[in-house]
């Protein structure tokens, strides 16, 4: 017998209602509904439009209804840092501000002039970054937060609107620079040392943690009157992780690219080391309680400032003929230290891109082929520089990195595989809602372990695999190493 599930799969960008289908050794996942998630801009203020997400919500779950089968778990999944505030009487306390608001700025300072960078890693094992739940709270006006009962992030949230039942997942949890992942808690170090109200946290649970019926009204509207709301894994990453085709015993990580990336894999326990701060990794909780042992490192952000600037002075270049110029370009050519500060900020990228590579005595690329060629070589170096440090960290072989949300060209990716070595292995589209779904299923006792749930997922979606080829991106790393020692 077919068991069903809705995974609600909400992005800083876009949203998608999934269903998933699990019957005896398949899976199947189909969108439902898709909706764009468009932060709102106020006399200076950014923050998100919590009613509009919540209508798109009712209408998936109506969508849904009207297929007429049981649907037996719903669970949401969302990005970290933004939370919601309610009122003891469950109304939302508004604005829900988004974390590219100016106060976030304002929040870090305070923090660090009470507690410093070193004392906050020790205690969380998270790395400091301004948009942080910590340093959005520090931000907070007193009055809005004496009138709060909870503190909610988004995820979390809307499994509350739909449960009725206030509790707090540990994946997301992890993330907030609140938690200590060496007693699995909120951290009441941090919570006193800045005054924080211990009734704003809620009971925290392991993803897989069955909440409760969907509350009486949204079931009667949607027809979805045999569902339970699910905490599965809250933050989108530690869902995705859950949903890979992983092979028992394997060596593994993760390479996720957007206009930042980041890289990590899973692991016993935390590590909290000066080393592992330096380097900027962070600890967070994936299923099973497993730590989430990740870096937050530069993606495609330098591709994106060429594209927007060649495109501002009227030479815009279509990306499957960018990609096919960058790849007759001449190879190693000339690199960059895609982390260098100066990449980091907004202007003209090609020009800062053949300033380096002026300063560091290479071949100047003049065309957009080969400067194209140079960030992508250059990208695809870094990430084997990342993962030497995982593996150095973590005392681990990586066998095989896997790319969620697969949307590297096909150059990159090749470029990738041959620089780390390993066979690049495209994660299924929707890993983020199969593990959604499959941690459903094992909160409900429809999958008896995460392993059979992988084997599942093997047998139900297909990956694409690259296997590594060329051996002169040796020589081409030891060249960006000097670079970044430089």
């Amino acid at each position: 017998m077919s068991k069903i599930y809705v995974a609600c799969d909400l992005s800083a960008e876009n949203c998608r209602m999934m269903l998933g289908t699990l019957n005896p050794g398949a899976l199947t996942i189909s969108e439902v509904r898709r909706f764009q998630n468009l932060p709102i801009e106020e006399k200076g203020s950014l923050h998100w439009d919590i009613p509009h997400l919540y209508q798109e919500i009712l209408d998936g779950l109506r969508a849904v209804g009207t297929y007429e089968e049981a649907v037996d778990g719903i669970s949401c999944d969302s990005w970290a840092a933004d939370y919601l505030l309610f009122e003891a009487n469950n109304s939302l306390i508004t604005p829900t501000y988004h974390h590219g608001d100016p106060r976030t700025k304002e929040g870090m300072q305070k923090v660090l002039s009470i507690v410093s960078k070193e004392m906050l890693y020790q205690e969380t094992g998270v790395c400091p970054m301004p948009t942080n739940t910590l340093f959005q709270l520090a931000a907070e006006k007193a009055r809005r937060l004496s009138r709060a009962q909870h503190l909610l992030p988004v995820a979390d949230a809307f499994n509350y609107l739909l449960s009725n039942v206030p509790r707090l997942e540990k994946s997301m949890a992890s993330t907030t620079q609140l938690y200590n992942p060496i007693t699995q808690n909120w951290s009441e170090r941090l919570l006193n040392a800045l005054e924080l109200p211990q009734k704003l946290f809620p009971p925290l649970v392991s993803a897989g943690t069955e909440l409760g019926p969907l509350v009486p009204e949204l079931a009667k509207i949607s027809g979805l009157e045999d569902a339970l709301v699910i905490a599965s894994c809250s933050h989108e990453t530690a869902a995705a992780l859950a949903g890979l085709p992983l092979r028992p015993g394997e060596g593994w990580a993760y390479l996720r690219l957007g206009s930042s990336a980041s890289m990590g894999t899973e692991i016993p326990r935390p590590i909290i080391s000066e080393e592992s701060r330096a380097l900027n990794f962070s600890n967070e909780t994936s299923y099973g309680d497993a730590t989430h042992f990740s870096k937050q490192t530069v993606g495609l952000w330098i591709l994106e400032e060429c594209r927007r600037f060649w495109k501002e002075k009227d030479r815009e270049i279509d990306d499957s003929l960018l990609t096919h110029l960058a790849g007759s370009a001449p190879p190693f050519d000339s690199l960059i230290n895609p982390a260098d500060p100066q990449f980091l900020t907004p202007g003209d990228m090609p020009l800062k891109i053949q300033a380096f590579c002026r300063e560091t005595r290479q071949t100047v690329p003049r065309k957009p082929g080969p400067i194209i060629r140079c960030v992508l070589e250059s990208l695809a170096l870094q990430c084997r520089k990342t993962l030497n440090e995982i593996e150095d960290l973590a005392g681990c072989q990586v066998a095989r990195l896997y790319l969620l949300d697969g949307s590297a060209n096909a150059l990159l990716t090749h470029f990738i595989a041959n620089a780390v070595r390993r066979p690049l292995v495209v994660a299924p589209a929707d890993a983020t809602g199969i593990g959604n779904v499959i941690v459903q299923a094992l909160a409900l006792g429809h999958l008896n372990s995460l392993e059979q749930a992988r084997e599942i997922v093997r047998s139900s979606f297909k990956t694409e695999t690259i296997l590594p080829y060329a051996t002169a991106w040796d020589s081409a790393y030891d060249r960006l190493a000097q670079l970044c020692a430089a």
